[in-house]
């Protein structure tokens, strides 16, 4: 399977950042990528005041370009995550994927919303303006399962377990972590989800923009079931694409069985 990343940058024109995701799509269709992946709030600066102002319903022009350039690119698209509205006011952080044909297949909405204030660094509250999602998302491609996260989510490794139980050999996450949890987390956190669940972790963030009002560590990354780092970018806008055997997660977890040992009659708290 080979993999595509794009690390954009996020302009506050919404019509500005869907025709960056084409031209990027134009400019890598000679090396044929079967999977794209973009980044998260990838058509909207990740600012909570926002957050409602570019919020989309499903079905709506951000979606339609979405499914038209996964079938004019023949891709499956992991198209990152923009604000979506539903009927009742909510926005949520949504993630759609399409497949060849521009068929939706699958979309998450982020679960754990990112509400953190860290000392001397980054406070941000997602909750003020979005509403967490539910549901674990895997879909089913050509090459296998697929499992999907966004940002935040990669923190909780209960719900990447669940994503590898369901058969997801790949876990792709659009991101967005700081300039305060980026250089402290980002790796280790793709390098032990991909330890933990012997699967292939895949990070796509914005590029670093730092006349925004929150700065993007940038650093798209793409680890093996091993652990090991296969691509890594920097701080810049760009792509990264590489090929991946999906084989390689039943050669490790043969070699290392993880999964297979572990001792769920053990894994609860019990009232003594």
């Amino acid at each position: 399977m080979k993999i595509a990343q794009i690390q954009m940058k996020v302009y506050p024109d919404k019509e500005k950042n869907l025709k960056e995701v084409e031209m990027y799509l134009e400019n890598m269709k000679e090396e044929n990528p079967d999977v794209v992946v973009l980044p998260e709030m990838f058509n909207c600066p990740y600012d909570k005041t926002l957050f409602e102002e570019y919020s989309e319903e499903e079905g709506g022009k951000t979606w339609s370009k979405l499914s038209e350039l996964a079938e004019k690119y023949s891709i499956y698209l992991f198209a990152g995550s923009i604000p979506e509205k539903v009927d009742s006011g909510e926005v949520y952080n949504t993630s759609y994927i399409f497949d060849r044909k521009g068929n939706q297949i699958g979309k998450h909405r982020k679960v754990h919303l990112f509400d953190i204030d860290i000392e001397g660094g980054q406070t941000f509250i997602e909750s003020e303006t979005l509403t967490p999602g539910k549901d674990l998302t895997v879909v089913d491609t050509e090459f296998g399962k697929i499992g999907l996260m966004i940002c935040y989510d990669i923190r909780f490794p209960e719900w990447s377990r669940l994503l590898s139980l369901k058969g997801a050999k790949v876990i792709i996450v659009p991101g967005a972590f700081n300039m305060t949890t980026g250089p402290a987390h980002w790796e280790i956190s793709f390098r032990v989800r991909a330890l933990d669940n012997q699967v292939f972790t895949v990070g796509t963030a914005p590029a670093q923009d730092k006349e925004a009002s929150y700065t993007s560590y940038g650093n798209s990354i793409l680890v093996s079931p091993w652990g090991k780092i296969i691509d890594r970018m920097s701080f810049e806008d760009g792509y990264i694409i590489n090929d991946i055997d999906l084989r390689e997660v039943e050669e490790v977890r043969k070699q290392l069985p993880l999964l297979k040992h572990r001792r769920t009659d053990l894994y609860e708290i019990k009232e003594k």
